[in-house]
């Protein structure tokens, strides 16, 4: 699979901002969302390659994004990585266990994104 386009989704400003500017920086087109059902709605409609979702978000958690995806035919096989300050080992259990592809520890860093995207 070859990634083109990406859904960055962090309720943080400076965090969605930096995400974005690594992704937009391997030459990729980075779309933005700062909270759960816009992303959502954004997945639906513009069918990313790859989403960049923060766990931690007011309304509705990354967790339930993800679920959310997970029962739409068109977005059901993105591939989800969770970008977030919860990352203890646990924290990385129970998302692979949600079905998340991924997991980049928060503050995140241009290796950390960039390696994720290699994997797809």
């Amino acid at each position: 699979m070859t990634v083109r386009k990406v859904l960055c989704v962090d309720d943080s400003p400076a965090e969605l901002n930096s995400i974005k500017s690594i992704v937009q920086g391997a030459n990729l087109v980075a779309l933005s969302a700062s909270n759960g059902k816009d992303a959502i709605r954004i997945a639906q409609s513009e069918i990313p390659d790859l989403i960049f979702l923060d766990i931690v978000m007011p309304e509705m958690d990354g967790f339930a994004v993800l679920r959310e995806l997970q029962k739409e035919q068109t977005t059901k096989d993105i591939p989800v990585v969770f970008v977030s300050s919860k990352n203890q080992k646990a924290d990385q259990a129970w998302a692979k266990m949600q079905g998340a592809r991924g997991f980049v520890s928060k503050p995140v860093s241009k290796e950390g994104i960039l390696a994720e995207l290699e994997k797809f």
